[in-house]
């Protein structure tokens, strides 16, 4: 029979050998805090184009439609070969960026040819 005293003393000893990103990694990844990387891929969603700069669909255009989808599609695999919270985030930040990306290049091409995106200043 194992003395109280020794088994609190194994257990603690035992807790404190676990290296701290193993009680992450064994979270599920749903019920983990928001990362910046999550975050940062929100707002890069929020600015995805749903309509052509100045309503022009050219080539350019559904090109812009096809990275997205592919970036999309490249996150979902990505997640579901994530084996801790370090590849999640590379994931999401890998994810963001493709998706700033694509716009961007998506707004120089049309900006080149004249047509820019349009802003709205909102002042007090």
């Amino acid at each position: 029979m194992i003395k109280t005293k020794t088994f609190r003393t194994a257990v603690l000893a035992a807790a404190v050998a676990i290296p701290a990103g193993a009680a992450v990694a064994a979270m599920p990844m749903s019920d983990m805090p928001m990362t910046a990387e999550q975050q940062w891929a929100q707002t890069e969603e929020g600015r995805i184009m749903t309509s052509p700069i100045a309503g022009i669909e050219n080539s350019q255009w559904f090109d812009y439609q096809g990275n997205v989808l592919e970036t999309k599609k490249e996150l979902s695999s990505d997640l579901k070969r994530a084996t801790d919270l370090e590849d999640a985030r590379d994931a999401y930040g890998e994810y963001a960026h493709e998706l700033k990306d694509n716009r961007l290049d998506y707004a120089e091409y049309m900006a080149k040819k004249g047509h820019t995106v349009p802003r709205v200043y909102l002042e007090n």
